[in-house]
């Protein structure tokens, strides 16, 4: 559907590699504002087969006069893969990329990631735009320039910091959005809220309803909120050296669920909404933090229809065993990101592994 509204532009300010951010309805055919991030002759479209059918056409309309093509992966997680990046990079073999060709980005998180990462290989690093079809892409992967693949023993392990040369977040694409991938993308919003703005978070509470029923003066809003949020934080930390990190609130715990499920029990939003609520209990646990903002929590991913227990059949040691692996860990020690109240997250290193084991087996109690 065409919109000639003005679409909210957000920018991540990164001295030359700075790159707008649109949100908006209408942006897959406002051709003229994206195709000139293009600066080459060659574009690789690189989706997959659900949202091909659905927006692939009006992405190619906009490559007209250009050398193009795509390549399609299957749905889910477990193909983020190496031997589909292979398969992207031999697409651009064949397609006969330059180092000024593009690779677009048309898809959820598992499409952003793969295509930033093929991107970031080819020829050493060419340009990518990000157009994001899922709510959880338009809020957190699509923007910051995290790119990566999975490994059998643990998510995202392989990968490059690789900006995007534009975010197009059209919204017209979250109208065919299945429910259950649209409360997961809301976990991600409310991950920014919990972390580094109460005020939000309290905003969130009172239009959870509103949310719920994609009322869309609100999902804009909420959308601009959390991306303003994360490209102030990117533009302060773009490699994850320090204040980035808190940005990875319930990832730890959330990233084990997902591997231990073999990246089909749960979706990522899923996993990180499961994995807060883990670590505002072990907060408490460790003293830092107070119930109440736990239940908070709670109540609020309740409201929005979201998990809150872990999976049946979840076993704390094997779980415990994923966290070690995680990307933040240093020197063979835990760091994982607690806080002390709703919008208040920190770092934290030296965790006890026998504190996080304790938080697990408590939770797989819990199991519906």
């Amino acid at each position: 559907m065409m919109n000639n509204a003005t679409p909210h532009t957000i920018d991540v300010a990164l001295g030359e590699r700075s790159y707008p951010v649109w949100i908006g309805r209408g942006l897959l055919d406002d051709h003229a504002r994206w195709r000139a991030m293009l600066r080459g002759r060659h574009a690789l479209i690189i989706s997959n087969r659900t949202v091909a059918p659905l927006y692939l056409e009006r992405v190619a309309r906009g490559l007209d006069g250009l050398r193009w093509s795509s390549f399609l992966i299957d749905d889910g997680e477990a193909h983020k893969s190496f031997a589909n990046v292979g398969l992207a990079l031999d697409a651009l073999a064949t397609l006969g990329a330059t180092r000024d060709a593009c690779v677009i980005a048309l898809g959820g998180g598992v499409v952003g990631d793969l295509a930033g990462f093929t991107a970031a290989c080819w020829m050493r690093g060419i340009d990518f735009i990000q157009m994001p079809t899922t709510l959880l892409a338009m809020v957190d992967s699509s923007v910051g320039g995290k790119t990566g693949v999975n490994l059998p023993a643990g998510k995202n392990l392989a990968g490059a910091f690789h900006q995007p040369r534009a975010v197009v977040a059209d919204i017209d694409t979250l109208d065919s959005l299945p429910e259950r991938e649209y409360r997961a993308g809301i976990a991600e919003i409310i991950k920014g809220a919990a972390i580094g703005d109460a005020p939000f978070f309290t905003w969130l509470e009172q239009h959870a309803q509103a949310l719920n029923t994609r009322y869309e003066t609100a999902l804009v809003q909420a959308i601009a909120a959390k991306v303003r949020y994360k490209a102030g934080v990117v533009a302060r930390d773009e490699t994850e050296q320090g204040e980035r990190a808190l940005l990875n609130l319930g990832h730890t715990f959330g990233h084990a669920l997902e591997t231990a499920g073999h990246y089909t029990t749960l979706l990522h939003g899923e996993g990180v909404a499961i994995g807060m609520l883990l670590a505002a209990r072990l907060s408490e646990r460790l003293g830092m933090s107070g119930p109440a903002d736990t239940l908070r929590l709670e109540h609020l991913l309740k409201a929005v229809g979201l998990p809150t227990t872990v999976p049946a059949g979840s076993d704390p040691q094997q779980l415990l065993a994923l966290m070690r692996l995680d990307k933040k860990n240093t020197a063979g020690t835990l760091r994982l990101i607690l806080w002390r109240r709703i919008g208040q997250a920190e770092i934290v290193t030296g965790v006890n592994e026998a504190d996080v084991l304790a938080i697990l087996q408590k939770a797989t109690t819990e199991q519906r």
